[in-house]
């Protein structure tokens, strides 16, 4: 008796984005791509590869990414090699690489692609995770990081989302944020017993991040520690100032957090997350910041820094639950036809409606009519053609509205412009709306 083969599957905290998901996801990045484009951003796409140094010398040799989630291993040339846990060094990596900083001005530009960190796996949260983000390069005016932080709100209420928060702060810089960390390392001191084992850990390596800790046993100690608005230097509480002013001109609303940091080494002045009341006590939506001494980190000129990276995965999933949006059917049209006369009219109809950016399908095989019209149902498509003998001799096929149930004859050659009529606009790729439905 032969031993039944086992079955291979996905890897833990992975997962298939099956075609009844990604229609959603399509409408989140499309959405996107468009409010981007309205801001000037342009995209960007780099390696899933790095050189492990690029995240070890910019994210932090003491960070959780670089000491415990990262995905490193050595290639066959004793390369140490890292599938890239977050996206922004790689972006300010290729901007130092290929010299745009020589074109001078201010580079705006936005990705899309999966992160790989080795976190136990929880709601929203997988080992291969998406990201959509977008950074700022070459300039530190607070302008840019008012504006950025517009652009996401648009991009948020485009998708329909309602439940969500900005949230701001600022870590400093370089000439005022060592003395905090002094300050903050001799109130950690008095009270880093009473932490989590992360948190007494953090104390010594990296005590900002102890700002950030999420137990909640921790909160009372942590909030009885100092506030890094309270030790900026004039340059950053300008900055900040001027940062906080623009939003309100601009009427984003915004709430102050003093505790709030991000887990990353090379952030410097503002920083924010945007949560979801959607997503339970991890509600982290997405965030970001400014950092403007990472491209001289990386061995780069001078370029200062903002930008974010949104949870695409989380996203979606706040999306699915709180905008309701409506996708449109994968399929625009079926045509179903009857006898072998009408095959071939058949085919060369489809083809002509998928040259005319209709979305088609239909039956290589003969089936009846009855068949045709319930597969064109469930496959949810608005209208069906249906071509008989009778219609192949007129040279009018019969147009189905499969919502109303009317049924109309139609010259063949004016098909995809009734159609495209029916629809209010052209037609797009699936799961896109038609530019009326904006």
């Amino acid at each position: 008796m032969s031993k039944k083969t086992e079955l291979i599957q996905s890897v833990k905290g992975t997962r298939d984005l099956l075609p009844g998901e990604t229609g959603l996801w399509q409408r989140v990045e499309d959405e996107a791509r468009r409010v981007f484009a309205a801001y000037n951003f342009r995209e960007i796409r780099t390696p899933i590869l790095e050189q492990t140094a690029l995240f070890a010398r910019s994210v932090g040799t003491d960070t959780d990414i670089v000491t415990k989630e990262m995905y490193t291993f050595e290639d066959r040339d004793s390369e140490a090699l890292t599938l890239r846990p977050e996206a922004t060094a790689s972006v300010v990596r290729a901007y130092i690489e290929h010299g745009l900083y020589n074109e001078g001005g201010i580079h705006k530009l936005y990705y899309f692609g999966p992160m790989f960190r080795r976190e136990r796996p929880q709601k929203g949260r997988y080992r291969q995770f998406y990201q959509i983000g977008a950074e700022v390069l070459g300039s530190d005016h607070p302008t840019i990081d008012a504006e950025v932080l517009e652009m996401l709100m648009l991009l948020l209420e485009r998708l329909g989302l309602k439940e969500f928060k900005l949230l701001i702060n600022s870590v400093g810089c370089a000439k005022c944020r060592p003395e905090y960390l002094k300050k903050l390392r001799h109130a950690l001191e008095e009270v880093k017993a009473q932490l989590c084992a992360d948190c007494q850990r953090r104390a010594h390596t990296n005590p900002l991040r102890v700002l950030d800790c999420k137990i909640e046993a921790d909160q009372p100690v942590i909030e009885r520690l100092p506030h890094i608005l309270d030790h900026l230097c004039p340059e950053c509480r300008q900055h900040f100032e001027c940062v906080t002013t623009e939003l309100e001109e601009r009427g984003v609303a915004f709430e102050i957090v003093p505790r709030l940091v991000r887990g990353l080494d090379y952030y410097t002045r503002t920083t924010f997350e945007i949560t979801s009341g959607l997503l339970g006590a991890q509600n982290a939506l997405l965030g970001g910041g400014r950092y403007d001494g990472l491209s001289e980190m990386l061995g780069g000129p001078p370029a200062p820094g903002f930008g974010f990276a949104i949870g695409q995965d989380r996203l979606v999933l706040t999306v699915e639950e709180s905008a309701g949006i409506e996708l449109k059917p994968p399929l625009d049209v079926y045509v179903a036809w009857m006898g072998e006369a009408a095959r071939g009219p058949a085919m060369r109809l489809t083809r002509e409606l998928r040259r005319e950016g209709v979305s088609a399908e239909t039956s290589f095989q003969q089936v009846k009519l009855k068949k045709s019209v319930g597969l064109a149902n469930k496959l949810r498509v608005r209208h069906t053609v249906i071509i008989g003998e009778d219609e192949v001799a007129s040279g009018q096929y019969q147009l189905k509205d499969m919502e109303t149930g009317e049924q109309k004859a139609v010259d063949k050659g004016q098909l995809a412009a009734a159609i495209k009529a029916k629809q209010g606009g052209t037609a797009g790729p699936a799961g896109e709306p038609s530019p009326q439905a904006e």
